[in-house]
């Protein structure tokens, strides 16, 4: 895998030519594999005999992997994404309530409005800049990492550095000290929102989930309230940041299919089905553990080996999605698994799609001529094989 990033669809078409799963070496030299087929990966994210608890990972409970690892933490952090069965539904159930249709639906007057503030903010950064404004850096970011950070009750002096610690957690290209760095000051500064919420309780996730804890110690230890606000903050803002950009970047290069959505022949919400499907936000997430030896789709996975689910090449899965699977088309109307599937399916998934559907419908109408300011070949990518996006997203607002 490379540490660095970069467009995956080219790598994930050649191995998907080969077989639905494929053997891959994590940085480090850690031997790994991947699932990029569809069908593949649908049925290994629910199959009975696969864990997320990191005690499964052979290498690792024996040793053999260093503090310092950048994919440590995926592996390591308490919270939903590494439990399984009974402590994965108490982790899930601390946190549902936060994320039911009700709760969400009564968010979306505060994400319109937070839009329309942004909005504005993007036209003073066009205004100030020739006319050019990086949309990821003024747009994309702060609205789901304002909404993650009003729900879960962290304040606004916190906001600018977790998002750059958010990056560095699943950054797989820096080094062991810096990984391990960031990893320690996430921790702290979340540490010290707890810490304020415990001595003046609010309306918010956080204090619910302290209080949880306290009503009944055995529900939630200190470690796990942090690693589920470290769960929360990422995944509550990294995704639908990069699901806002990929849409962005879509729509301008396929300006026969924003028509289409101008035109009623489809609407916001098939744009962003189509782009979770076409570009995941996220392309390779870690990390699941056969319990035993696994064959999935003819390839043996040995049990204790750590796989990669591979969102972006599921979705281009020609065997799923037909010869034009490269293609984007807003009204194909097809189910992807970007989201997830099974028990760990996505728990803000309503909320990133309310987020993202109101993000690109409310910008489009406001600068219906807005298109990428450089060629799609110079925007610089993520760096990281986990997600799925450019690093920035010059734009001009006006024709």
């Amino acid at each position: 895998m490379d540490p660095a990033g970069g467009c995956p669809h080219a790598d994930n078409a050649r191995l998907l030519a080969e077989n639905a799963v494929a053997e891959v070496v994590l940085p480090g030299g850690v031997r790994g594999m991947a699932v990029l087929g569809h069908e593949a990966l649908k049925e290994f994210l629910a199959h009975p005999d696969v864990a997320k608890d990191a005690e499964h990972f052979t290498a690792l409970r024996e040793g053999g992997i260093p503090d310092g690892w950048p994919l440590r933490t995926f592996a390591t952090v308490r919270g939903m994404t590494t439990a399984d069965t009974d402590d994965h539904r108490r982790l899930r159930s601390l946190v549902s309530k936060a994320f039911s249709a009700r709760r969400v639906e009564a968010l979306r007057p505060r994400v319109e409005a937070l839009t329309a503030e942004l909005l504005d903010d993007l036209a003073a950064a066009a205004a100030a800049g020739d006319g050019i404004a990086d949309l990821r850096t003024h747009f994309a970011l702060p609205l789901p990492m304002r909404v993650i950070c009003e729900l879960l009750g962290v304040d606004e002096v916190h906001q600018d550095r977790l998002h750059h610690l958010s990056n560095r957690v699943v950054s797989t290209s820096i080094g062991p000290e810096e990984a391990v760095a960031a990893n320690r000051e996430m921790a702290e500064v979340l540490a010290a929102v707890t810490a304020g919420r415990t001595e003046h309780p609010g309306d918010d996730l956080t204090s619910a989930l302290i209080a949880a804890r306290e009503e009944d110690g055995d529900r939630l230890d200190p470690q796990e309230l942090i690693g589920t606000l470290i769960l929360m903050v990422i995944a509550g803002h990294e995704t639908t940041l990069n699901l806002i950009t990929n849409a962005v970047r879509a729509l301008c290069a396929h300006r026969d299919q924003l028509d289409l959505v101008r035109s009623g022949k489809a609407d916001w919400p098939d744009v962003v089905e189509e782009t979770l499907r076409w570009d995941s936000p996220v392309s390779y997430f870690p990390f699941r553990y056969p319990t035993r030896d696994l064959t999935l789709d003819g390839t043996r996975i040995p049990k204790g080996t750590p796989v990669l689910a591979g969102y972006s090449a599921a979705g281009r899965d020609q065997a799923a999605y037909g010869p034009d699977a490269a293609l984007f088309h807003v009204t194909r109307q097809a189910r992807h698994l970007s989201l997830g599937h099974g028990a760990h399916y996505c728990l803000g998934a309503p909320l990133a799609r309310m987020e993202a559907t109101i993000a690109l419908d409310r910008l489009f109408t406001r600068f219906p001529a807005l298109d990428l300011a450089v060629p799609e070949a110079e925007l610089p990518r993520h760096a990281s094989f986990v997600g799925n996006s450019v690093g920035r997203l010059p734009v001009r607002l006006t024709g």
